[in-house]
């Protein structure tokens, strides 16, 4: 009779940790309703201990319940980034495939990245969450990306930004993940020793990406950026006259107006300090002549040119 009761009490025993963990779940979460966490963090750590010699698959779901919302409550309602990182890694460690784990992930790869400054780190825990191939998974390739450009390896972000448009063709992702690989490369051609091949390469592939971009998604939000960045890039090759050209159109639909301008404005005070010594400025703009200037060839007007080069 002993030794029945014996085996009926280690065969019952896992159902009751679990029915006892249960119970502490539930406590957690309301007094996590009424604005307790203090007692919630104990409840998840008394379901913990409940399930800490149970095995079985259905304890494994509660322990990974259990260790998410512990953490989200350090996070979400104690602001407690340390230990939240440190309940994340936990889920992470002994739930390494449940459904929790890979939303701690991502919660802690923010954690890492905005309160650690551990970008690798981060980098690492998305990449791990991706290889689940999470619903997500443009969002994240596309936070990995930002990250390395963070990182300033921008030879990677361009290659992550590539792996993306192709790998997510049809995401809401693909137009950002264009722009950032265009700005990738034209931070590769400023970074590039002055005056090699690279940076002309670089400055006519970031070029052509900006390109690809207005003409994939003209109705997307970056295309008047990126329409001032090729801007940009045709300034810095020293081609004011044709950057010019580009801010004009941009000024059409940039939500910065007035940024462009004052860039237009510039690349004329530059166009003006290049003429000629012996050269008569009033001649030169001089529009009775048969040619135009360079101001009237982009849609400004003789005024214009009057208020920039004086009469």
């Amino acid at each position: 009779m002993r030794r029945l009761m014996l085996v009926l009490a280690l065969a019952l025993a896992p159902g009751c940790s679990r029915d006892s963990a249960t119970d502490h779940m539930q406590r957690a979460r309301d007094a996590i309703f009424e604005k307790r966490p203090d007692e919630a963090l104990v409840e998840y750590r008394k379901a913990l201990d409940a399930l800490r010699t149970d095995e079985t698959p259905q304890a494994q779901v509660l322990k990974a319940r259990a260790l998410k919302g512990a953490a989200d409550v350090y996070w979400l309602e104690l602001r407690k980034v340390k230990e939240a990182a440190s309940v994340y890694k936990e889920l992470i460690a002994q739930c390494p495939e449940s459904p929790e784990a890979l939303e701690g992930r991502v919660v802690l790869a923010e954690l890492l990245r905005v309160h650690f400054r551990d970008l690798r780190g981060a980098i690492d825990q998305l990449t791990a969450a991706l290889a689940r191939n999470p619903p997500q998974g443009a969002e994240l390739h596309y936070q990995v990306a930002k990250l390395y450009f963070e990182l300033q390896d921008y030879q990677q972000c361009v290659l992550e930004s590539r792996k993306l448009t192709e790998r997510f063709a049809t995401s809401a992702f693909v137009d950002d993940a264009i722009y950032l690989q265009a700005q990738a490369l034209h931070m590769q051609a400023l970074g590039a020793q002055p005056g090699s091949p690279e940076v002309q390469r670089y400055r006519q592939e970031a070029s052509r990406t900006y390109a690809d971009l207005i003409a994939r998604f003209p109705d997307s939000e970056l295309a008047p950026h990126a329409v001032f960045e090729m801007g940009k890039l045709k300034a810095e090759a020293g081609d004011n006259e044709k950057a010019i050209e580009t801010w004009v159109q941009a000024l059409k639909t940039h939500p910065e107006p007035a940024m462009v301008q004052d860039a237009i404005t510039r690349a004329r005070r530059r166009i003006t300090a290049t003429l000629p010594d012996g050269l008569d400025r009033k001649s030169a703009f001089d529009h009775n002549l048969k040619h135009r200037n360079s101001v009237e060839a982009v849609g400004g007007s003789a005024d214009e040119a009057k208020r920039d080069y004086g009469d």
